[in-house]
């Protein structure tokens, strides 16, 4: 295995049409490989627009089982371009239960392994528990539902948008060996908020994740939408993504970044070894005082 890992993080804007928003994706991953990238990872509900801006049943008609047409689709392309590819698709899991789940696949076209969200909002404009339920804790296989995704390019620590702002998701990644962390993002600004709160809140965004690279000593994968997408229901001026996808090196250093407005493709490239080597001067890992951190399961500490 080469020592050095070449990735590409897709920022796109969404359609109305599903076939319309696959169709800007495909060229995206196509235009990845074509710049040598061997792992591509896509953003949150990249198919569709973001739907959760409002409460609707009609909109469960756009979920999907796995494997599907969209799960299908995905896998060719990974099989044919020889990449492993990272995806995002509303999952249609039984009658009444549906999830937001991130889907990987192998060179081969092979499903690698999916991943749950876990941590679910309910926010104004982001009424998520309306639609998903919350991935398991554990699998019927006693494995956690913060485990690894193995693949061939390394073992991918996805996650997903909402639970990027919990360090015991990452950390939990960290423990169980991931390579990198990963987190498919749809976030964005109210348009009404003054542009001081739009700065703290995209510095908030960045600063988090950034700081679970630092802490695990990981590469962190952000791709985030871009765009403003009205809301259905017209209770309110929609929500402006904004963007600033972005990939780090293990101590946070930013490696590539988008801007706020346009669709973009980033690029970069990982040395495998350097996750190894800072561990080893900041060894984090190995100074966990675990004897004492029992309260962490608790819901608070009286």
């Amino acid at each position: 295995m080469s020592r050095s890992l070449r990735i590409a993080a897709v920022q796109q804007t969404c359609s109305p049409n599903k076939a319309d928003s696959l169709a800007i994706t495909e060229r995206l991953v196509r235009d990845a490989a074509a710049g040598g990238a061997e792992l591509v990872v896509l953003q949150e509900l990249h198919a569709t627009l973001y739907f959760c801006q409002t409460e609707d049943t009609d909109v469960f008609d756009l979920a999907e089982p796995i494997p599907g047409p969209t799960s299908g689709r995905l896998s060719a392309l990974a099989r044919e371009l020889d990449i492993v590819l990272v995806g995002s698709i509303f999952e249609r899991r039984m009658n009444g239960v549906y999830h937001n789940t991130a889907v990987v696949f192998e060179r081969d076209g092979s499903l690698a392994g999916l991943y749950r969200k876990m941590h679910i909002p309910d926010d104004p404009g982001f009424y998520e528990k309306f639609y998903f339920t919350p991935g398991d804790a554990t699998f019927n296989d006693g494995r956690s539902g913060f485990t690894p995704i193995d693949t061939s390019v390394g073992r991918l620590g996805v996650l997903v948008c909402w639970d990027q702002w919990y360090p015991e998701a990452a950390r939990l990644m960290a423990l169980a060996g991931a390579d990198l962390l990963i987190y498919p993002t749809a976030i964005g600004w109210d348009v009404t908020d003054d542009p001081d709160e739009q700065a703290r809140q995209l510095d908030a965004w960045v600063t988090v994740q950034r700081g679970h690279a630092v802490a695990n000593n990981l590469p962190v994968v952000a791709p985030n939408r871009v765009g403003v997408e009205p809301d259905p229901s017209g209770q309110s001026d929609g929500i402006r993504f904004w963007g600033n996808s972005f990939i780090c090196g293990p101590q946070g250093e930013f490696l590539a970044r988008a801007d706020e407005h346009q669709e973009t493709l980033l690029f970069a490239t990982l040395d495998r070894d350097r996750t190894e080597s800072v561990r080893r001067i900041w060894p984090y890992l190995r100074d966990r005082r675990i004897d004492a951190y029992g309260d962490i399961l608790k819901r608070v500490r009286d």
